[in-house]
């Protein structure tokens, strides 16, 4: 393998999981945070802007409440985020400044990256931290949400937050040396990848399940958030969190961990907000000829191809365009109501001004606010 990813990043987004960061959900591991501290202000003083994505509030949270098995119940864990990111914002904070750096604790939710409007603030405040050389830490806001926590990881938003910053490079740091072709604990046949290109769909069927007791994470999520980072330009590198100065070795473009490389353009930044939406308001069916249309030809989506509107949305939502089997095809920004697109549905665009009264445009969505799947 040649020189990895992060030789000539400029912006790195680095995220850790639950069990490196509490050790096993011992606690805080304020060895182990040091030593990525100690690197991150050095990638820093590189003249290299580096952003820290960090799980371990709930395990934290568990260790201070003194429980020991992980709760189900929503406000069990709410409460245990909100007691642990203390802990674990603390920790960054002193071990960063100890090397002469400045941080910022940065709480995020699903929602603040779906609304444009939060988006763009959530962007513009971090790129502005970055303009500062504070290294901002990042993590779910669990207090507050109900169905991210459920989700579970970080790697996910670790992705969103390399798409959010336009980074380079993506480093997921785990309790695993990286990605094999099967679980190496069970198959001794397993190999080691090295690298890969991200969003290949090989990549899934080798990803395990989860692996670790205190997180709730598993390659898999790894895969899909590469996938999802490449879509932005931004390559992966999956890697074992206890190897010695890893960021480092990284960042000298030695080739430690998996590599899953970026093969796709970077989107532009309304079509990535869009892509990066997690969930959505709702969506439509569409016939063969649209499906043709819309991947081959790069048309826009026009009323007289959709066969049926999921959901209720308002005209500027994000909504799927799904095909006949329904699986999502595209994304976009509907012109058109719920109420409406159902029914200006599979009727030309002549004839919207006379069922609607109105015709805000020919389109259902304009390629220009379109992204395929």
């Amino acid at each position: 393998m040649s020189e990895g990813p992060l030789k000539n990043a400029r912006r790195i987004v680095v995220k850790v999981g639950s069990s490196l960061v509490t050790n096993e959900g011992k606690g805080v591991d304020a060895e182990a945070i040091g030593n990525w501290c100690r690197q991150l202000a050095a990638l820093a003083h590189q003249g290299r802007e580096v952003v820290m994505v960090s799980s371990g509030a709930i395990a934290e949270g568990m260790k201070r409440l003194g429980w020991r098995t992980r709760p189900k119940e929503l406000h069990e864990l709410q409460a245990a985020a909100a007691v642990g990111q203390m802990g674990l914002v603390q920790m960054y904070e002193r071990l960063l400044s100890e090397h002469g750096m400045g941080s910022a604790q940065v709480l995020l939710t699903h929602a603040d990256l779906a609304d444009r409007e939060r988006y763009l603030n959530a962007r513009s405040t971090l790129l502005t931290l970055l303009g500062l050389k504070v290294i901002p830490v990042i993590n779910e806001n669990d207090t507050v949400v109900n169905d991210e926590i459920k989700f579970g990881d970080n790697d996910t938003l670790g992705a969103l937050v390399a798409n959010l910053v336009e980074a380079d490079a993506l480093v997921i740091l785990t309790d695993q040396r990286g990605l094999y072709t099967a679980d190496p604990r069970s198959n001794p046949d397993a190999r080691f990848v090295d690298v890969a290109q991200a969003g290949d769909p090989a990549l899934e069927q080798m990803a395990g399940g989860a692996g670790s007791r205190v997180g709730t994470g598993g390659m898999i999520t790894k895969i899909l958030a590469a996938k999802r980072a490449a879509g932005s330009g931004a390559s992966t590198v999956i890697a074992w969190g206890r190897e010695p100065d890893a960021l480092l070795r990284l960042a000298a473009g030695e080739p430690i961990g998996t590599a899953l490389l970026a093969g796709t353009p970077k989107l532009a930044a309304r079509k990535q907000w869009m892509a990066d939406h997690l969930q959505l308001r709702g969506a439509v069916r569409v016939d063969d000829g649209a499906v043709i249309k819309l991947r081959e030809e790069g048309k826009s989506l026009l009323p007289i191809g959709v066969v049926e509107v999921e959901g209720e949305f308002h005209r500027g939502d994000v909504i799927a365009v799904r095909n006949a089997a329904g699986a999502e095809i595209a994304r976009g920004l509907s012109n058109y109501a719920s109420t409406e697109a159902r029914l200006i549905a599979r009727k030309p665009s002549s004839q919207i001004e006379g069922l609607l009264g109105f015709a805000n445009e020919p389109e259902l969505i304009h390629r220009d606010n379109l992204v395929l799947a």
